[in-house]
């Protein structure tokens, strides 16, 4: 069977802005995958942890195409659940488009296509996940690569600035500060990062400014 025949089970494909990451703001066509075995408790995509549809990679290619977008993310969910994610995202590199993914940090990395910018994703303490951090994915990074922390409170932000500092992660890749909508005010996330003069870049999810409350965006 050629590898693109194999099926996913995906959410949803659309194209959109790139609400984060340090490709924030550019046009993007996302292919969100179906499942994650995380649940933090402050997910904001439940919907995707079920349901979808099967797709080929032919066919998520045929899609992607009619789009006409030329960045690709792929996301979840978490898009590593799945098998056939590493061929979908060699298939896209093998195709000209420029690809991300958005991983948890809680499945290996190792096997991604080289030419994929990995945007992981690792668990703080208040998302209930932090046992599920595979810190060995931290050896596979490189600058193309991102790390994204997603905080709630400030014993939060004290847990990622001593992973930070320790891990010296800011020499390894970008490394980026997001608050939890509704937990944390991103003023108080801002004056922190400030205050201890941390290397770091502040993100908000920039799709929830413009279209509030909008799924597929």
């Amino acid at each position: 069977m050629s590898p693109r025949d194999a099926s996913l089970r995906v959410s949803e494909v659309f194209h959109s802005i790139q609400g984060e990451s340090t490709r924030v703001g550019l046009p993007t066509t996302f292919i969100r995958l179906t499942g994650c075995p995380l649940r933090c408790v402050w997910c904001d995509t439940e919907y995707a942890f079920t349901g979808g549809e099967s797709m080929t990679i032919a066919d998520i290619m045929a899609k992607v195409e009619t789009l006409g977008c030329t960045t690709v993310c792929v996301t979840g969910g978490e898009p590593l659940a799945q098998k056939a994610c590493l061929p979908l995202l060699t298939a896209l590199c093998d195709a000209g488009y420029s690809v991300s993914l958005e991983t948890s940090g809680a499945l290996d990395i190792a096997e991604v296509d080289q030419r994929v910018s990995c945007i992981v994703d690792l668990k703080a303490p208040d998302s209930g996940e932090t046992d599920r951090n595979l810190w060995s994915n931290l050896d596979h990074l490189t600058h193309s690569d991102e790390l994204k922390l997603v905080l709630a409170s400030e014993a939060d932000y004290e847990w990622a600035k001593s992973v930070v500092v320790a891990r010296h992660l800011v020499e390894r890749c970008p490394v980026l500060f997001s608050p939890v909508p509704d937990r944390l005010e991103p003023a108080r996330l801002a004056e922190w990062i400030l205050r201890d003069q941390l290397p770091v870049r502040m993100q908000l999810q920039l799709h929830k400014v413009i279209w509030p409350g909008e799924r597929g965006r």
